[in-house]
């Protein structure tokens, strides 16, 4: 499936919230590169990079992310925020959440979060997430990747990926599922920045988690263990009861993998 080049007139036409500007290409290498490129001028945060196409596009610990042409949402953020260097990997799970509200608004599923910030339905991942700084955190450039109206699915990923056009049967708007995308994210962003952690938004983030009252296998190499996840705290650390214990453990996102008892989720 084809779509059309997004519009990006359409685009701010739908956005609430003050504090974007948005950039577009049909064809990028990146939008994180191309994001982090433009970080080295003296941009404010709140700049949107989108394009049609990525030729090398990215995915975590090194992956690919590939997308057929005009058929995702594929854009990447500048942000300066003004936090200690320590709290920023917790954006990710910020865009998380803004991913998993903007779908929901724009296409009328009931999404999930899969901890930390997979977004899922039915046990596939919707879409894929990279946050990258440079050395010094002068900027943060969190990139999102959604599945909007792809029709298929190479075999290898068949089984764990899907898109909004799969889930519904219909093509969705990205333009819609873009702004209400960024709509959220702003919200939560300033929220975010205002404590430097999750403390304002953990209860929502727990009402979207898949994994909450879920058995979870955690795959951490010293010391792997099974359990049920409770939520996360403040700082997005999932909170798990280990099994046969009273032991609340708390699991790092960036130390270790969860994965559930009976599947990609659950």
């Amino acid at each position: 499936m084809m779509g059309r080049n997004l519009n990006i007139r359409e685009i701010e036409e739908q956005l609430t919230v003050p504090g974007y500007v948005l950039h577009y290409a049909e064809t990028v290498d990146s939008t994180n590169d191309w994001a982090k490129r433009e970080a080295v001028q003296d941009l404010a945060e709140g700049q949107v990079y989108l394009a049609d196409h990525q030729s090398a596009g990215k995915g975590r610990r090194g992956r690919a992310w590939n997308s057929p042409e005009g058929t995702s949402v594929s854009m990447s953020l500048l942000l300066r925020p003004q936090i200690p260097a320590e709290r920023v990997s917790m954006i990710t799970l910020v865009m998380g959440m803004a991913a998993a509200e903007g779908i929901r608004q724009a296409s009328g599923l009931d999404v999930g979060i899969k901890w930390p910030n997979d977004v899922v339905i039915d046990g596939k991942k919707l879409c894929g997430i990279l946050t990258e700084t440079d050395g010094r955190v002068s900027y943060c450039v969190p990139g999102i990747g959604i599945n909007v109206n792809v029709s298929e699915f190479p075999e290898e990923l068949a089984d764990k990926a899907t898109s909004l056009y799969l889930q519904t049967g219909r093509e969705i708007s990205r333009e819609k599922v873009t702004a209400a995308v960024l709509n959220a994210f702003m919200v939560f962003y300033r929220s975010f920045c205002e404590r430097a952690d999750l403390s304002a938004l953990k209860e929502r983030y727990e009402e979207l988690l898949v994994n909450r009252n879920a058995r979870v296998r955690i795959m951490d190499e010293k010391d792997p263990f099974t359990g049920t996840a409770l939520g996360i705290d403040e700082m997005g650390d999932l909170l798990v009861l280990r099994d046969g214990t009273d032991t609340i453990e708390k699991v790092f996102a960036g130390e270790v993998s969860v994965r559930g008892i009976y599947g990609y989720v659950i």
